[in-house]
């Protein structure tokens, strides 16, 4: 297993500021994405407008994703004359990895200049009213995956001991979001995401408890990056996609199919919102 510690960080950082060409004054991204299951399209608009990538599998210690609609790859471009490095798929706590090697990325991020991060997600809908193809605003988080990233020796490189979650998702960027997707005449939904382990997806009997708890959405993925980005002192957007509801809610089955195709075809509103909000967080 890799070290994750705060070197290989840095050596992973360096690497791909070389293979990007993130070096000098103007190429140092304020900004970066991390892109959910099917929602990698806003990378591919900014490698197509000339942007660079760089596949995880070439960056020293980086993990790699083996979940299909998970690209694989950092780019770095520029969006609206805002520079910006955005992870076009992310690894999970259930394919094996530790919570440390999940954060890693987000850590490289960091190490790369990124100071507000926006996290995406494809999630099951578990709030009222809540329908496949809605974009949900999170507002906060319950982390049930019986895991934290910091666990072990804390390194004071990377944040404190006992760092603070109060606004773990934070309200000036949430405003940020609303402001764009009025111009959008896109409707946003507000909720609270549930991350569990997976990769199951819930029982009926979880998804009442869970909705029970407050939560509006759930997922597989999130909570160990956010909490990571807190400890490191960088401002956090989370939007989920809902692709499906949850189980008891739906009549249908789950499968990760209904997840790709309902993201495939939110794609549009979700990259759109995405690539009006970089600059404005820049």
């Amino acid at each position: 297993m890799h070290s994750t510690g705060h070197p290989q960080v840095q050596a992973a950082a360096a690497f791909a500021r070389d293979r990007l060409g993130e070096r000098g004054e103007g190429a140092v991204a304020t900004v970066g994405v991390v892109l959910g299951s099917g929602l990698g399209h806003v990378a591919d608009v900014v490698v197509d407008n000339g942007g660079a990538a760089v596949e995880y599998g070439t960056i020293p210690h980086f993990p790699t994703s083996s979940v299909e609609g998970h690209k694989g790859r950092l780019v770095a471009g520029s969006v609206g004359g805002a520079r910006v490095l955005l992870m076009q798929g992310r690894v999970h706590r259930y394919e094996g990895y530790t919570a440390a090697q999940v954060v890693f990325p987000v850590r490289v991020l960091h190490a790369l200049g990124v100071r507000r991060l926006i996290v995406t997600n494809a999630a099951g809908g578990i709030g009222d009213g809540f329908v496949p193809g809605d974009l949900m605003l999170i507002e906060d988080h319950l982390n049930l995956t019986g895991d934290n990233p910091l666990v072990g020796a804390n390194d004071a490189r990377f944040g404190p001991r006992f760092p603070d979650m109060s606004d773990a998702y934070s309200a000036r960027l949430r405003e940020e979001a609303d402001k764009v997707a009025a111009e959008r005449s896109l409707a946003l939904r507000r909720g609270v995401y549930a991350g569990l382990l997976g990769p199951s997806y819930e029982t009926p009997a979880e998804i009442r408890m869970l909705k029970t708890l407050g939560a509006h959405a759930v997922g597989m993925s999130t909570v160990h990056e956010v909490i990571a980005a807190n400890h490191l002192g960088t401002e956090v957007l989370g939007i989920s996609c809902i692709t499906n509801l949850a189980a008891g809610i739906s009549k249908v089955k789950l499968s990760h199919d209904e997840v790709k195709e309902t993201a495939d075809r939110v794609g549009q509103a979700f990259s759109g919102l995405v690539l009006q909000l970089i600059p404005r967080l820049a």
